[in-house]
């Protein structure tokens, strides 16, 4: 999962052209919205196509939930796990 959380952190920076923020800089558990990294609604958008790219997951946009998978790097890569394995079955 490290190397999940890896590449979730490379795309947010590659994908939202975080000059100032390095992927290692990004931690985990901290919020991506808000107070934590500071990203807003646009980010979202742009970020979930990025990650759709990546990993071929998708992110409805009726999907209450949206907001509790964008928390953190720790809530998007348990969402990417846990879709790649719904994939599977």
């Amino acid at each position: 999962m490290d190397d999940l959380k890896k590449q979730i952190k490379e795309v947010i920076v590659s994908s939202l052209q975080l000059e100032d923020v390095k992927p290692e800089d990004i931690v985990d558990s901290e919020p991506l919205f808000g107070t934590g990294l500071g990203l807003d609604s646009i980010d979202a958008l742009e970020l979930g196509v990025a990650l759709k790219k990546k990993f071929g997951i998708k992110f409805s946009s009726e999907s209450a939930d949206n907001k509790k998978h964008f928390a953190s790097v720790d809530a998007l890569a348990e969402y990417i796990t846990a879709e790649k394995a719904s994939e599977k079955q």
